[in-house]
């Protein structure tokens, strides 16, 4: 994570003025006690607004553990989370071993319920620990790299828990993915690099709600911006979007900007760097480095550190490529994530699909669930009101004519 002034504490508190979707939340599942004596693990990126997520559990009566990987972390947060007695399995510093090893203890600590990002965890239990995972109430999964793996596993057979697809409810993906990673990431390579985006060529690979997000907010700074997709409705979307839709192979050579938005391995392959033109910058913005061809840059000669977040590579063609954030998602790695109010929506729904998996899933079979109905309107509801909106009421002849055959 970056450097950042305040204490971590005081950054908690600072996030928690501008979260009262999860604030309401937190107070109505206390006074309905569901979560009274069950252990919740939250695996989600660490920095102060999933530290509230954290608080608001305890405060409804759960015992929470706190688990995150190195490159997610924020070491004042953890330190933050540790003075109020959290037991936190993270650290900055941690080299990849050590944060196998943390998430062993994590999962050792016997979970009820766990709060998963990228299903990683998830994974780690069913290949090391089926025995906790018998034991486990259910899961909610935050990200599309993770609900994807999640459903090949119930489809082959493997998936042993029920899991809330919290990241498919339309209250998460069009407001967080579109809004909140689209805003986040594009501000994290203005603050990295300290250039700008006009009349820079952009290319987003991938146009799910991530690179629709990120498309819109670079178009709004000035970028031009050109999609590749795989998916036909997706690029003819983006076409009426206004974009120029191109095959990543033949946008690559003009590509000044790149943001990876696929939350696939491989989305950027070696050929493809050895397309772009000299001095093209590499983005994650959608799952981890495992969307760039990591690979191939380590092996090539004599990367340089140019710049905080910024690792300069020549490639085989004579090129320099910078890549940010090693790879990782950059706005996660090196700025502070999504929007507080974004989060406290996303991390709102992620509460109530605890308390929901807590009160039902006990007779749920192993699946991967949408989040319920109810729960999408209740956070949208208190959200809009939070924000000073209202809804019209139906009246007694349109609900006759919305019945009307």
């Amino acid at each position: 994570m970056i450097d950042t002034t305040g204490s971590g504490a005081e950054r908690i508190i600072w996030a928690a003025r501008s979260m009262p979707v999860l604030t309401q939340v937190a107070a109505r599942v206390k006074s309905a006690g569901t979560l009274n004596g069950l252990r919740v693990g939250v695996s989600l990126v660490l920095e102060p607004k999933t530290a509230n997520l954290a608080i608001a559990l305890r405060d409804a009566g759960a015992d929470v553990v706190v688990y995150c990987n190195a490159s997610s972390t924020d070491q004042q947060v953890v330190e933050a989370l540790r003075a109020r007695e959290f037991r936190v399995f993270a650290d900055s510093a941690a080299t990849e071993a050590d944060e196998l090893q943390l998430a062993r203890e994590f999962l050792e600590t016997g979970l009820d319920i766990l709060i998963d990002d990228g299903a990683s965890v998830t994974r780690l239990a069913h290949r090391e620990y089926p025995e906790l995972v018998a034991k486990m109430i259910g899961a909610a999964e935050e990200t599309t790299s993770g609900v994807r793996p999640l459903r090949v596993m119930h489809e082959e057979g493997q998936l042993r828990l029920p899991v809330i697809a919290v990241n498919d409810s339309a209250a998460k993906y069009l407001f967080d993915n579109i809004y909140g990673t689209g805003q986040s990431c594009v501000m994290a390579f203005l603050d990295i690099t300290n250039l700008q985006l006009a009349g820079r060529r952009v290319v987003v690979v991938g146009y799910g709600w991530v690179g629709m997000g990120v498309a819109k907010f670079a178009a709004a700074l000035g970028a031009r911006v050109i999609v590749s997709e795989i998916d036909p409705i997706r690029a003819l979307r983006a076409l009426h979007d206004g974009y120029e839709v191109t095959a990543f192979r033949e946008a690559a050579g003009a590509a000044e900007v790149v943001f990876s938005c696929t939350g696939l391995a491989d989305a950027v392959t070696a050929e493809h760097v050895e397309a772009l033109p000299d001095g093209a910058f590499l983005c994650t913005a959608g799952g981890g480095d495992f969307e760039m061809p990591m690979e191939y840059l380590r092996g090539l000669d004599g990367p340089r550190h140019v710049r905080h977040a910024v690792t300069a590579f020549t490639t085989r063609s004579g090129r320099t490529v910078n890549l940010i954030s090693e790879g990782d998602c950059l706005n996660c790695a090196d700025a502070e994530g999504n929007p507080i109010e974004v989060m406290d929506l996303s991390l709102s729904l992620q509460a109530l699909a605890v308390e929901r998996l807590a009160a039902d899933a006990k007779d749920w079979q192993p699946g991967v669930y949408d989040l319920p109905a109810d729960i999408e309107q209740e956070v949208a509801r208190i959200r809009l009101e939070a924000a000073g909106g209202s809804l019209e009421s139906l009246t007694d002849r349109q609900r006759e004519a919305a019945r009307a055959w």
